[in-house]
């Protein structure tokens, strides 16, 4: 880590860890323009780990970008920091960085990706908190998706239906019907589904998403729809794994949205709110909006553009300009933020509780 005594945190953009999966295609590539490399334009790019930090032992063996210990971590990829890991810059710059986070979190404790779904993906579930806190080296997962496209007729999957049982559940997927239990819903561009820890889900073919999670790689694979791995042999599931930590109770279907309202011209949608983050829409019309210092609240946040373009500032930092699909990490040290908006933007804020 070379010395940037002098550098002044700021707002942070970073270079994307492609994961190849069975079911991905190249919408991440052709629809997002995120930059991913000649050697991977034929391949099956399911997912964008467009922020992570994850500690050691956390990266499994079938996701790409880990360091030999299991560890990944971003990397920055404008300003002094550049090409420095996130996690560098958390253990350099502390609350600068963190805020108040700093003092629970030696890690960024939140994952951003981006997800292609070409098939459908496997049916899965993610640890709860107990399951978490009694198995070493699984992390508990709760995430939530928003979708970015959506094909006619395209669906994910969602929990159960109502009164399925775990003997149920256990004897479908011993007969290979598991997928007349779950709960299909329909989705389309700007709905958002929130997942919680244990809740069975797949997300459809055809639905490009952006997610937001806990930070974990730790998925349980209950069904996989019958197809082969690339090694032509059938994928590894884990049902008993997943039968300890699926939860059978009835699921909310309809897409989380809770209500509009304006901070000056800029309109806000509450998308989420859970014991990890929060999730808002914001929609910024063309011309300059200025956020007050107490949005920040001292704690970092993450922004996603969606659409439009424009210029991030903050006090006593270079303007960064962003597009479609670039992902924006401004710390918590930032004491104002203005946007001089090109052409109308929509933004995901991600904040920590």
């Amino acid at each position: 880590m070379k010395d940037c005594t002098d550098v002044t945190i700021y707002p942070m953009k970073f270079s994307p860890v492609f994961q190849q999966r069975i079911w991905g295609g190249q919408k991440i590539r052709h629809n997002l323009g995120r930059p991913v490399p000649r050697e991977f334009h034929k391949s099956r790019i399911g997912e964008a780990w467009e922020l992570a930090d994850l500690p050691a032992g956390s990266v499994k063996v079938d996701s790409a970008g880990g360091e030999a210990d299991g560890s990944l971590s971003s990397r920055i990829a404008n300003g002094p920091l550049a090409k420095q890991s996130l996690h560098d810059a958390i253990t350099q710059f502390g609350p600068a960085l963190m805020g108040r986070a700093a003092a629970r979190n030696s890690h960024f404790p939140l994952l951003i990706k981006f997800l292609d779904a070409a098939a459908d993906l496997s049916v899965q579930v993610h640890p709860n908190k107990a399951y978490a806190e009694s198995h070493p080296g699984a992390q508990l997962k709760s995430e939530a998706w928003y979708v970015l496209e959506a094909a006619p007729g395209a669906k994910i999957y969602k929990g159960v239906k109502p009164g399925v049982t775990r003997d149920m559940f256990a004897a479908a997927l011993q007969a290979g019907t598991v997928d007349r239990l779950l709960q299909p819903i329909p989705v389309q561009a700007g709905d958002c589904h929130f997942l919680e820890s244990g809740t069975v889900h797949a997300l459809g073919a055809g639905v490009l998403a952006a997610e937001v999670q806990t930070p974990s790689d730790t998925t349980f694979r209950v069904f996989d729809w019958n197809r082969l791995g690339p090694d032509g042999k059938a994928r590894s599931l884990h049902i008993q794994e997943a039968l300890e930590v699926i939860d059978f109770a009835p699921t909310v279907a309809a897409p989380t949205l809770r209500r509009n309202y304006l901070v000056d011209d800029t309109t806000v949608t509450e998308l989420v709110s859970c014991d990890y983050f929060s999730m808002q829409r914001l929609t910024v019309p063309e011309g300059s909006q200025t956020f007050p210092a107490e949005w920040l609240d001292e704690k970092p946040e993450v922004w996603i553009c969606l659409s439009g373009q424009g210029v991030l500032e903050i006090l006593d930092a270079m303007p960064l300009a962003f597009a479609p699909g670039e992902t924006i990490l401004i710390p918590a040290g930032a004491r104002q933020i203005r946007l001089r908006v090109v052409s109308t933007c929509t933004l995901l804020r991600t904040r920590l509780p």
